[in-house]
């Protein structure tokens, strides 16, 4: 589907859609509960679609409404086939529950997600108790039962495999402990992580090296409400920066999220304009996107560095968001680490390819807000993996987009 952006400013109130990545995290903990659960207030997207389906394969009993998705326990399967759609996090969280819990998974994907890093993953796992068919590409199947032990991962792969392991470890017997042979990246997931699994009852202890996490544990049957998303609402704090004018509603004053960063960047990048502006994204590398369609703007050259994994996500982001951008008249330089960006007065309109990733479509939806023409997106569905209601919110806030149909 391809969408025809009238360039304008955008104006009104938006409810953020809830965080993706907190609505995983509390989707496996409440599954993995023996009781009833509840987790509210999910924004349901084709990734958060594939964690349930992925929990229900393994055995557990669920409602799914629009209010919330209720569990009533789980009776672990002996197989099961998971299919995780574009999903990294549903496929890197749930390798190891699945371990733990001992049932033989077939796992499938979709798009860039089966060319996506797991083998060091897999290797540490097959060091205690489980066996794979791994050949860089998916379907794949594990079996076998995970055993506690040290587990020693780099944490400048994915916080994803990390995430893995905490959600994971508590359930087997003995005790165990994350080494990590490389300072962690996107460290906030794993906090939203450990922040998660205490509202579920259950604990891990932050070490000099990793993290120590006591076996024996059981998740807590829990009612919880998933907070805002802050990855989500970057689109709108940068178009507001951009000259728009959006209230935005459903944003938790604290939050464990590093994606909470990016007012402060936005806010930062205007100051001071005489000298480079340097934004290290190890810790949020989701921000990229948008935080490089706003520096376009802010007057003076802008660096991203820290943001090499960029690569491996649903499109390569830094050669895709430089297309993106470079195709609407803007000037930005591809580094191995990240991107440069130099300021421009103005973009022209243009085409920009999606290459199948929401975050480049989202952009570009805000970059156009300051183009002088037309903007064409193509591919423009593809923001139903994470925020299905983009387009209805981009229209309703006033944007002019044609191409789609609304109800």
């Amino acid at each position: 589907m391809d969408i025809r952006i009238t360039p304008g400013k955008l104006s009104g109130t938006v409810h953020i859609p809830a965080s993706k990545s907190a609505a995983h995290r509390a989707i496996i903990c409440a599954a993995l509960c023996q009781g009833h659960s509840a987790v509210r207030g999910i924004t349901f997207s084709k990734d958060i679609h594939a964690t349930i389906g992925a929990m229900q394969a393994f055995g557990v009993q669920c409602s799914v409404s629009e209010e919330a998705v209720t569990f009533s326990g789980l009776h672990p399967a002996q197989t099961a086939e998971c299919d995780c759609c574009e999903s990294g996090s549903t496929l890197r969280f749930l390798i190891p529950i699945a371990a733990a819990l001992g049932i033989r998974t077939t796992f499938l994907g979709q798009g860039r997600l089966p060319q996506r890093p797991i083998t060091p993953y897999l290797r540490e796992l097959s060091k205690k108790g489980i066996t794979f068919d791994y050949q860089n590409t998916m379907p794949f199947t594990i079996s076998g039962q995970l055993t506690p032990g040290t587990f020693e991962l780099e944490g400048d792969i994915s916080s994803q495999f990390i995430t893995g392991l905490l959600l994971a470890l508590p359930l087997l017997k003995g005790d165990s402990e994350i080494v990590l042979t490389s300072p962690l990246q996107s460290k906030p997931y794993a906090d939203m992580t450990l922040d998660m699994m205490a509202r579920f009852g259950v604990t891990a202890a932050e070490t000099e090296y990793g993290y120590r996490i006591p076996g024996g544990q059981s998740y807590q049957a829990q009612d919880v409400t998933v907070e805002g998303d802050f990855s989500q609402a970057a689109f709108f704090y940068a178009a507001n920066a951009l000259g728009s004018d959006i209230r935005l509603q459903n944003i938790p004053e604290k939050s464990a999220q590093g994606d909470r960063k990016v007012v402060e960047i936005l806010r930062d990048m205007w100051y001071n304009k005489n000298s480079e502006y340097i934004i290290h994204a190890q810790d949020i590398p989701d921000l990229v996107p948008i935080l490089t369609v706003a520096a376009s703007f802010c007057g003076r050259p802008v660096r991203i560095v820290g943001a090499e994994r960029l690569r491996i996500k649903e499109s390569d982001r830094l050669e895709t968001t430089a297309a993106m951008l470079s195709a609407l008249g803007g000037q930005v330089t591809v580094h191995p680490d990240g991107l440069e960006i130099h300021p421009v007065d103005r973009l022209h309109g243009g085409t920009i390819d999606s290459a199948g990733d929401h975050r480049i479509a989202m952009s570009a939806a805000i970059a156009a807000t300051r183009a002088d023409g037309e903007v064409c997106i193509r591919g423009a569905e593809c923001v139903e993996k994470s925020y299905p209601a983009f387009w209805d919110d981009y229209i309703a806030l006033g944007g002019i987009a044609n191409g789609i149909r609304m109800e």
